[in-house]
């Protein structure tokens, strides 16, 4: 695999000028003013017979505007400036590219580099808006530097507001950000900002790769919103879709040049059967050329500190994880099924990134486990810095509809917690947007479910059902926090147990908002539960930050009790010890410390407890208890403490 990808490396180096030329591309391609307010429009159509460039500012004159061909398929044109030196195409003008077919038909399109498109009111598709504006926003504060500990606030702009309509850039800038600061987070993972026409696809029929959704707002509004971001020291990411593209040719890459390829394989391997998209060609040189132009146009342009690259499973093999269930079998990992193309395109975007910004960070959502996935290129890995621990959600979404309490299997929880590949980063979660869409249940929903619609009042008794519920939700955020991995996410507003269900406006739901929306306003609701869950939330990201945990090495298990239901581990120098009986609490239990000195003796007190009346607990500890460490031996160690 190395052998592959350096070979394209080194042919990007002798035929292109190097990488970083190669992939700032963006810079050329699509339609770009010159300083002196000339225009430069190029494209790669390699299946049209003619090409043209029309708008406002020709009349809309088809043919006036012709476009000469040059080699490999690609297309050149320059508008010189006006008499007066303004440039020809104004700022906010719209405009097509026009492809003659290889049949005589004149194709009306998108140019696939377009930075900015907008859909008019009653219309069903987006134009092209020239965006060239006299004065662009500048960005004031520096990027963050790379985190060790990374706490994920997964995040979609259009729905970041309690009322029912599409909210905005500036909406998630004054208002969103205060909070998820507040919360202890410090990445922002921003889905659904790359163009998809779609609302309903939350972002993942993309149809225009290099366009920021205008539904939200200008690019300057989502410049000036990562701007501040980076000013309240928080990371943000981007989450990129270069697995398929939407299937929309008037406003979308498909069948952009008239033939079935282009940018995509031609017949059935170019379309994704369950998804009905396009898949693209990943060996082909002028996709190599787009896709990574439009990462670093991404870093560049916008700021964003680095990407988490979905649906990379359904890149890495032929078969797309299409009815494959991976055991973890090597067999399953190399092999002619193998989509080595997209592998080696995957490589070299994060090499790439490493090289001309090595402070950003790269995210695979992989299901299937590959091996070395987050292993540097130079190894032969895929060079990624993390990937998301997809077992867990699954896990707990089993336990929670299959198993009474009493049945949980704590040697289970362990093992899927920490079953993770020596020295690949993980991503822990206990939910993320996936839980929270239509058709699946939050973990607060399937814990307390129409009980959170009469119940989560202060006023009213608190049942058994509710009680049961805030406090799992408590605990499995915080084991899965504290021993799942080397990062943490949390979908927004899972983290005081947002109520329903995400559903974005559509037919089946007569175009409501209702359900595409987060009422952050609960939690600042005296009277109402859901302000003990965000309290916890805060606190428990504001103590990792403290003690660093996440980047701490993996933790010591030192007890997995099945009949006590009690998990004990340590890790960054804390005891973290979870009761998960349903009905029994323990006095003077014995737990087991790292710590093997003889000499020393350590104090221990508590620093967070799910039990705390602050965060909706019995208040059963008292924590001015101090703990002292004691030579017992205890579960193979020679120290040990009582609790």
């Amino acid at each position: 695999r190395y052998s592959v990808f350096y070979n394209r490396l080194k042919n990007i180096e002798e035929n292109e000028g190097g990488l970083d030329k190669f992939s700032k591309s963006y810079r050329t391609f699509g339609v770009n003013q010159f300083v002196d307010g000339g225009i430069y429009c190029k494209e790669w159509a390699p299946g049209a017979e003619a090409v043209f460039l029309t708008g406002d500012f020709n009349g809309w004159n088809p043919f006036s505007h012709p476009y000469k061909k040059m080699e490999y398929g690609k297309w050149e044109l320059f508008i010189p400036p006006g008499q007066d030196g303004y440039p020809p195409v104004p700022h906010g003008s719209k405009l097509k590219v026009v492809i003659r077919a290889q049949n005589g038909e004149l194709l009306y399109r998108i140019s696939p580099w377009a930075r900015y498109v907008v859909r008019d009111e009653g219309k069903v598709n987006y134009d092209w808006v020239h965006w060239n504006p006299p004065q662009s926003y500048i960005h004031k504060y520096p990027s963050p530097k790379k985190l060790k500990s990374l706490r994920i606030y997964e995040s979609h702009v259009g729905i970041a507001s309690p009322e029912g309509k599409v909210a905005s850039y500036k909406n998630f800038t004054y208002n969103v950000l205060p909070r998820i600061k507040d919360l202890g987070y410090n990445c922002v993972q921003l889905m659904a900002i790359m163009e998809h026409a779609y609302y309903a696809s939350f972002g993942y029929q993309v149809t225009s790769f290099f366009a920021a959704s205008s539904r939200y707002g200008t690019p300057d509004d989502l410049k000036e919103m990562i701007d501040v971001a980076h000013s309240m020291g928080i990371t943000v990411l981007l989450d990129v879709v270069h697995s398929h593209a939407s299937k929309n040719s008037e406003d979308g890459l498909n069948k952009f040049d008239g033939t079935d390829s282009c940018f995509f394989h031609s017949g059935p391997k170019g379309t994704h059967q369950l998804w009905d998209s396009r898949l693209f060609d990943y060996a082909n040189w002028e996709v190599l050329r787009f896709l990574l132009s439009n990462l670093r146009m991404w870093i560049e342009d916008y700021r964003f500190d680095g990407f988490r690259f979905d649906g990379v499973t359904s890149m890495l093999y032929h078969h797309h994880g299409i009815g494959t269930a991976f055991s973890g079998d090597y067999n399953e990992y190399f092999g002619l099924h193998v989509d080595e193309d997209a592998l080696c395109y995957l490589m070299l975007a994060n090499h790439m990134i490493n090289f001309l910004h090595p402070e950003c960070i790269t995210i695979a959502e992989d299901v299937s486990g590959m091996p070395a996935l987050c292993r540097p290129v130079a190894e032969g890995g895929g060079g990624f810095d993390y990937r998301l621990a997809m077992a867990i959600p699954d896990k707990w979404i089993q336990i929670i509809k299959e198993l009474k309490d009493e049945d949980w299997n704590m040697g289970n929880i362990v093992h899927t917690l920490t079953n993770r590949r020596y020295e690949e980063k993980y991503i822990a979660y206990a939910e993320s947007h996936d839980q929270a869409l239509v058709g699946d249940k939050t973990l607060a929903f399937r814990l307390m479910d129409a009980e959170m619609y009469t119940n989560m009042s202060v006023l009213s008794p608190l049942t058994p059902v509710i009680d049961r519920g805030i406090q799992l939700h408590k605990m499995i955020r915080l084991i899965t926090h504290a021993l799942g991995g080397e990062s943490y996410l949390n979908f927004m507003g899972n983290e005081f147990g947002h109520p329903e269900w995400l559903d974005f406006p559509r037919k089946g739901n007569n175009e409501s908002y209702h359900y595409a929306r987060r009422q952050f306003n609960l939690t600042e609701d005296h009277l109402l539960r859901y302000r003990f869950l965000n309290a916890f939330d805060r606190d428990m990201n504001k103590l990792e930050e403290r003690f660093g945990w996440l980047a701490s090495p993996p933790a010591f298990v030192s007890e997995k009790h099945e009949s006590n239901k009690v998990i004990a581990f340590e890790r960054a120098g804390l005891i973290f010890i979870f009761n998960f009986h349903p009905y029994r609490s323990y006095v003077d239990y014995r737990v087991v410390i790292w710590h093997s000195s003889l000499i020393v003796i350590f104090k221990y007190k508590i620093l967070l407890d799910s039990d705390a009346a602050e965060y909706g607990g019995h208040q059963r500890l008292d924590h001015s208890t101090e703990y002292f460490s004691e030579e017992y031996p205890h579960n193979y160690r020679p120290n040990s403490l009582m609790v």
